[in-house]
This record gives C-alpha cells, sequence and structure tokens, in this order.
C-alpha cells in the first residue's frame, strides 16, 4: 500500500500584477512528496521554480489550489502559525543563501532555534555541532563574507537541517559550486532522507545530479510534467 504523500499540492496557480497585467507563473501545479522521497524539479531559469518551492514552504500565498504538510493546509493558516509550522517541520535552503551579513557562521545557524524554545546554551551548541559535522569547525566565527561560497552553501544547508526538519526544500544546492562540493552537498542532503525519512525537494536548472533522486519532474510553461506522484 502506498504511503500517504508527507507534503503535497493540487491545482495551485501563483499570479502576479505587473503594470496593471495579471501574469501567471504557475497554473494548476500538483505534485505528491512522500516521506523518504528525493523529488528534482528541472526548469530553465524564470520558470517558476523559486516560486513554487516559496509555496511549498508557506513562505508565499497561492492564487488558487492548495499546499497541505500532513494534514495542515498552509493556506488556511495565519502568518504566525506558518512561522511555527515552517519552524517545526520544514527546513528551506535558498539560492542566494539568505545568510544575515553581520552574524557569523554560527549565529546564522544559531537563528533558526531562537524562536524554537531552545535554550541559548544548547542553541550554541547545536549550531556549533552541525557546522563541525560539515567541515566548518574553524570558521564558526567567520562572517558569511570572509566564507567561501561553497562555506557559505553549508552554513546555509547547516541552517536548515539544525531543527531536524521533516520537509527539505533546496533551491539550486549546488548551482555555484565546483564538483567536488557539489558531491558533497548532495550528500549532506540525502542523508536526512536515507536516515530519518525525510521529504527532499531539490529545485535545480539541471546542476544537481538525478542519479540519487526517485522522481524527476520539468517545469515548464507554468506546469508541472511528468513525476509528479499524485494518485490519479
Amino acid at each position: 500500500m502506498t504511503p500517504d504523500p508527507l507534503l503535497q499540492c493540487r491545482g495551485l496557480r501563483k499570479c502576479f500584477i505587473t503594470r496593471g497585467r495579471e501574469v501567471c507563473v504557475l497554473g494548476s501545479v500538483d505534485l505528491a512528496v512522500r516521506a523518504g522521497e528525493v523529488v528534482v524539479i528541472r526548469g530553465r531559469s524564470g520558470a517558476g521554480k523559486s516560486t513554487l518551492l516559496g509555496l511549498l514552504g508557506g513562505l508565499e500565498r497561492p492564487t488558487s489550489g492548495s499546499v497541505l504538510l500532513g494534514s495542515e493546509r498552509l493556506e488556511a493558516l495565519s502568518a504566525s502559525a506558518l512561522a511555527s509550522l515552517r519552524r517545526r517541520r520544514i527546513g528551506i535552503i535558498f539560492q542566494s543563501h539568505n545568510l544575515l551579513p553581520s552574524w557569523t557562521a554560527r549565529e546564522n545557524v544559531e537563528a533558526a532555534l531562537m524562536h524554537a524554545g531552545v535554550p541559548a546554551g544548547a542553541r550554541r551548541a547545536r549550531a556549533a555541532g552541525l557546522l563541525k559535522a560539515l567541515g566548518l569547525e574553524d570558521r564558526l566565527g567567520y562572517l558569511p563574507a570572509e566564507l567561501s561560497v561553497g562555506q557559505q552553501q553549508r552554513v546555509a544547508i547547516a541552517r536548515a537541517l539544525v531543527n531536524e526538519p521533516s520537509v527539505i526544500l533546496a533551491d539550486e544546492p549546488t548551482g555555484d559550486v565546483d564538483p567536488e562540493t557539489a558531491a558533497e552537498i548532495v550528500s549532506l542532503l540525502t542523508a536526512p532522507v536515507h536516515e530519518r525519512g525525510v521529504a527532499l525537494v531539490v529545485a535545480t536548472h539541471g546542476a544537481f545530479p538525478l542519479d540519487g533522486a526517485d522522481r524527476v519532474c520539468h517545469l515548464e510553461g507554468g506546469r508541472l510534467i511528468g513525476g509528479d506522484g499524485l494518485d490519479r
């Protein structure tokens, strides 16, 4: 028997008003991701991949359609309830890393725990321990500008993993790094999938290797083609 999806969307549309005109980036997107799955969403730059991840993570509201994380319908939640849900269950890795420039590597990771009821000492210890596990034990006190692109990406990954989320959403996680670093990042992201049954959704224009993916979908013309995982 096929398990129920952990994360899914149905009929998802997202439109923006630009200079008085409605521009629809996504139109009627369906997707279902189960625990322990790696789903890769491919598409050209500007196809709407980042927008789709933002909707799946509750960072944006859909124009229509629905996003469910377990039994939680994201579009029905208040802003504060969505923020709480993200802290508890969703790890997001942004294409631009989104690190706080005046905070150290450890502080950037620790920030994900600040509103999660974790005491200050435990926050520092958990953030430092995860960064050390990612090979950044000598970079804990460095600012993002003092780190390489690959090191910044590791900090962003640590921040996404520190709360042990059930869903990880990664936007072009290997797009700006060398092949060796890319392989390390893939290993870091897929480890919790195999070890804890996390659901991983990766958006990429083609830089992410597909041999570790359970399903590959293509976002084209605002629609998701192939591998949606929905029971028809």
